[in-house]
C-alpha cells in the first residue's frame, strides 16, 4: 500500500493528467487493454502464492481463451514486494511480469524487485526503480509527466490539498447514536472510514469477539524467550475453522499513549469525526452524524510530510533530509531500525504540528496480526489456541522494543474481560485427509499448526482409520523451550499417533544440549528410511516456521533422503519433491 501510494503521488507530481492508485480487487481485468500505461505493485504470500486482494485478478489472467495480442498497446511496470529470506522471492511479481508480456503487453522497465532485508528495506530498490521508470516514461511520452522536474527535484516547502476531509462533532451529538455500543460495528466503521485501509477491502467487522480464558507461559523463566499458549472462546456461540487456518488479530494500543498523541496534536480527546472524501457530493448532518466515529481510532503519523509542517528551521532541514534519497538510509536507521513510536518521533521533532486531514490521509492503518491456529475444532469446538513467542528486540542504540500484539496479548488477565477482535482464514496448510500419511516438520512455534494437526487426528482415529504421522520438532534446549513436552509424548506413546506402533514417530532436535549444533534436518536424515517409506505409501509434506535457513536445510535434507534411498541424482530428487508439491503434497507456511 505504502509503495503504491508513493507511486501515485510522484506521478501526480509531475503533472500526470489522470492517476487512480486502486487495490488490484476493485478493477475489473476485462478493463485493462483500455488502459495506456499501468504500474503494479505486488506482494507475494505463503510459497510464490498471490495475495488475497490479487487472486481474482490473477485468475482472469489466466483464461486460456486471452490471446499473445490482448493487451497489445498497453504498456506496464511491475514491482515486487518481498524478502529475500524466503525461498520464491518476489514469485507473484515475477509470474505477473511474465504473463502480461505473453498477452502482448510492452514492458516500461524490467521488474523491480523489492527487498525487505535491504539494509533500507524495499525503498532500497524502490527509489531507483522509480527514477528509471519516470525517465523512460519521460522519454518515450513527454506530455504524460509535463512537470518531470518536480519529481527529480521536489519542492518540499509546497504541499497540495489534502484529499480527504474531517468533519468534527461535539461528544454531546456522539451519544445519541446507540450503534456505538457495538464494538464490532464501531471497529468495521472505523476501518472503512481510513483511506489507507481502501486496499484492505475484505477488511469487514471482525468474525467474533474472543474471550482469553488462558494465557500459559512455554518456556521456563529464565529463559531468554517468552512463548506463550493462548485459549480462546466465543462467549456467546461456537466458532467455526479447520485446521492450518490462521487467526487475525486486531491488537489495542495503550489508551495512555493514545491520549498523548491526540494531546500531542492539539485535539479534542472527546469529540467525534467524520471522514470523507473531498470530492463527494455533500450530504445531510445527519448522513454526517450516523458515519461519525470516535478521534481516537486514528493514532498513527507518518513521516514523509512532517517537514511541511515544522516551524524550526533546524527540525525542517532534517526532515526534509530524510525525505530525500540521499537520506533515505539514514531515515530507515533512524525509523525502522530503531522501532520509533509515533510520539517519539514528536518528541524528537516538537515543532511539528501535523495538519488532521493530512494525518488521516497518509497515515498507515493499524494492521491485523496473523497466527497458526493451533488447536482442532474436533478437540476444541468452541476454542482457539494459539502459540505466540513474545516479540522484543533490542535495537542497534540499545533501546528495548517490544511487539505490539503479542505484548498486549501476554498482558491480558484470563480472569477479567477482555474481548478480541478476531477473524479466522485459510492459511497455507490444507487440511490433509484421514487417510493421508504426513510428515510434519516444525521447530521452535512452528510446531502451533501441527499441533491442531496430531490432535484433530487423534480426534479422528476413534471413530474412523487413520494414517500415521511423523513429527519432527527442534527448540535450543529440552530444559527451557521444549514447547508441548507432555502432549507430543502422550501421543507418541502406546497407541497414540506418533506412536512407533502405529508406523508414526516423534523426534526432537536440542540445537543447543551438546558442543555440535542438532537442527530437524539432522533427524531427517537420521530417520532416511521411515521417511522414505512413509513418502512412497503417498505421505504429505508440512514445514512451518522461520523462513530464514530452515526451509531450505529441510528441503535439502529430503532430497538426501530421497537419492539415498532410491539412488537417484540430486537434480531426479529435487523434481520428485516439485512434482509432489504440484500434486498438493509439499506445503509450507513460513513467517520472518
Amino acid at each position: 500500500m505504502d509503495a503504491a501510494e508513493r507511486v501515485g503521488r510522484q506521478a501526480e507530481r509531475g503533472g500526470c493528467p489522470a492517476v487512480d492508485v486502486l487495490p488490484m480487487d476493485s478493477f475489473d481485468p476485462s478493463c485493462l487493454p483500455s488502459e495506456r500505461f499501468v504500474v503494479f505493485v505486488v506482494s507475494t504470500t505463503g510459497q510464490g502464492d498471490t495475495p488475497d486482494s490479487m487472486k481474482g485478478f490473477w485468475r482472469y489472467l489466466l483464461k486460456k481463451n486471452l490471446g499473445a495480442r490482448w493487451l497489445e498497446g498497453v504498456r506496464y511496470a511491475v514491482f515486487g514486494l518481498g524478502d529475500s529470506g524466503y525461498q520464491k522471492y518476489n514469485f507473484a511479481a515475477k509470474k505477473l511480469d511474465k504473463r502480461l508480456l505473453h498477452l502482448g503487453a510492452e514492458p516500461i522497465i524490467q521488474v523491480g524487485l523489492g527487498d525487505d532485508q535491504h539494509p533500507s528495506g524495499y525503498e532500497g530498490a524502490l527509489d531507483p526503480w522509480l527514477l528509471s521508470l519516470w525517465e523512460s516514461l519521460n522519454q518515450t511520452t513527454p506530455s504524460l509527466l509535463p512537470r518531470m522536474y518536480d519529481i527529480i527535484n521536489p519542492d518540499l516547502s509546497v504541499l497540495g490539498d489534502a484529499k480527504v476531509e474531517v468533519i468534527y462533532h461535539s461528544s454531546d451529538e456522539a451519544q445519541q447514536d446507540s450503534n456505538l455500543l457495538d464494538f464490532k460495528n464501531l471497529i468495521q466503521r472505523a476501518r472503512s472510514m481510513s483511506p489507507s485501509l481502501q486496499f484492505y477491502n475484505n477488511d469487514k467487522e471482525p468474525h467474533y469477539m474472543l474471550q482469553m480464558v488462558s494465557n500459559r507461559c512455554l518456556t521456563k523463566e529464565n529463559s531468554d524467550r517468552d512463548v506463550r499458549h493462548f485459549e480462546l472462546e466465543n462467549p456467546s456461540s461456537g466458532i467455526t475453522y479447520q485446521v492450518g487456518d490462521a487467526l487475525e488479530i486486531l491488537p489495542s494500543q495503550s489508551p495512555s499513549a493514545v491520549d498523548s498523541f491526540i494531546e500531542r496534536c492539539k485535539l479534542d480527546p472527546d469529540c467525534y469525526i467524520t471522514v470523507r472524501a473531498k470530492d463527494r457530493v455533500k450530504v445531510s448532518k445527519g448522513s454526517l452524524l450516523k458515519d461519525r466515529i470516535k478521534l481516537k481510532t486514528f493514532v498513527a503519523l507518518t513521516m514523509d510530510v512532517m517537514s511541511f509542517f515544522a516551524t524550526a528551521e533546524h527540525e525542517k532541514e532534517k526532515l526534509q533530509y530524510f525525505a530525500s534519497p540521499e537520506g533515505r538510509d539514514d531515515l530507515y536507521q533512524y525509523n525502522q531500525k530503531e522501532g520509533r513510536t509515533i510520539l517519539e518521533v514528536l518528541d524528537d521533532f516538537p515543532s511539528v504540528q501535523m495538519p488532521f486531514e493530512w494525518l488521516v490521509q497518509l497515515t498507515p492503518p493499524l494492521k491485523k496480526r496473523a497466527f497458526s491456529i493451533s488447536s482442532s475444532p474436533l478437540a476444541k469446538p468452541n476454542q482457539i489456541h494459539l502459540t505466540v513467542s513474545i516479540v522484543s528486540w533490542r535495537t542497534p542504540f540499545k533501546r528495548m522494543r517490544r511487539g505490539l500484539c503479542s505484548s498486549w496479548l501476554a498482558g491480558l488477565n484470563p480472569n477479567e474481560e477482555n474481548l478480541i477482535p478476531c477473524w479466522v482464514h485459510h492459511g497455507s496448510l490444507p487440511p490433509p485427509h484421514p487417510s493421508t500419511p504426513l510428515i510434519l516438520i516444525g521447530p521452535g512455534t512452528g510446531c502451533a499448526p501441527f499441533c491442531a494437526f496430531v490432535a484433530e487426528r487423534a480426534a479422528q482415529s476413534t471413530s474412523e482409520a487413520t494414517a500415521p504421522i511423523l513429527f519432527f520438532f527442534g527448540c535450543r534446549n529440552q530444559e527451557n523451550d521444549f514447547l508441548y513436552k507432555d502432549f507430543w509424548y502422550a501421543h507418541a506413546h502406546d497407541q497414540g499417533v506418533l506412536s512407533s506402533k502405529n508406523g508414526g514417530g516423534f523426534f526432537v532436535a536440542f540445537s543447543r544440549d551438546q558442543p555440535q549444533k542438532v537442527y530437524v534436518q539432522h533427524r531427517i536424515r537420521e530417520q532416511s528410511a521411515r521417511v522414505w517409506n512413509l513418502l512412497k505409501s503417498g505421505a504429505a509434506i508440512y514445514i512451518a516456521g522461520s523462513s530464514t535457513k530452515m526451509p531450505a536445510d529441510v528441503t535439502a535434507a529430503l532430497e538426501e533422503v530421497i537419492c539415498e534411498e532410491t539412488v537417484c541424482s540430486e537434480e531426479e530428487a529435487s523434481i520428485w519433491l516439485r512434482k509432489l508439491e504440484r500434486n498438493g503434497k509439499f506445503h509450507t507456511e513460513t513467517w520472518s
